[in-house]
Parts: structure tokens; sequence; C-alpha cells
């Protein structure tokens, strides 16, 4: 399987999922420090990848979403954004509401 495909079964079997530099314990830039801090903050279960064990995915990743920067949240298959995105949602408390729904249709399904 190559990158792309990996990346697109790894968005649809995981409801909110974060490709990042670093793990969400031991986040290796700042950018990926701050969003997971806000995915953390919302009490929910996620995903992430580390796009540094996995330079085919950190190659792919951008060209998947034309998106060219880490982190990357995907929330139900779908890019939400970068860092900056999703602080701005979450400071809205638009992020919580989103991730919730996210988890909550996994459950029901």
């Amino acid at each position: 399987m190559d990158a792309l495909e990996r990346i697109k079964k790894q968005v649809t079997e995981n409801p909110i999922i974060i490709y990042m530099k670093g793990t969400p314990d031991f986040p290796q830039c700042g950018f990926s420090a701050r969003a997971v801090q806000a995915i953390k903050a919302c009490d929910v279960p996620f995903a992430y990848v580390n796009v540094y064990e996995d330079e085919e995915i950190y190659r792919a990743l951008p060209k998947f979403a034309n998106w060219p920067t880490f982190p990357q949240l995907y929330v139900k298959g779908e890019l939400i954004g970068g860092c900056d995105i999703t602080l701005d949602l979450y400071q809205s408390g638009e992020l919580q509401k989103m991730l919730k729904e996210a988890v909550g249709e996994k459950k029901a399904a």
C-alpha cells in the first residue's frame, strides 16, 4: 500500500487523527505541541502519526490535502487545518463540539 493509500485509510478509520512532529506526550515542535494541547483539553480519544517516524507519510501528506505544513488535524476524514486553525476553533468552542460529535458518531456506529 502506498503512502497516500495509507493516509486515506488512517483518516477514514480514525474519527480524530493528527499528523504531527513527535508524539502527544513528546511533541517535537511548538506548533504540534499547541495543537495537541487543544485536542487533549477536549478530553476525547484521538489517534496520531509521528511524521518523523514515517518518511513516506511525511513526504506524501502535504500532497494528500494540499496543505504544506504540520501538524494537520483531520476529523471524520476531513482536514480541519494546522495549529492556528485548531487553536482558533478551540478558543471559540467549536473544536470541543466538533471532536465530541466525531467521537459520539463512532460510538453510535
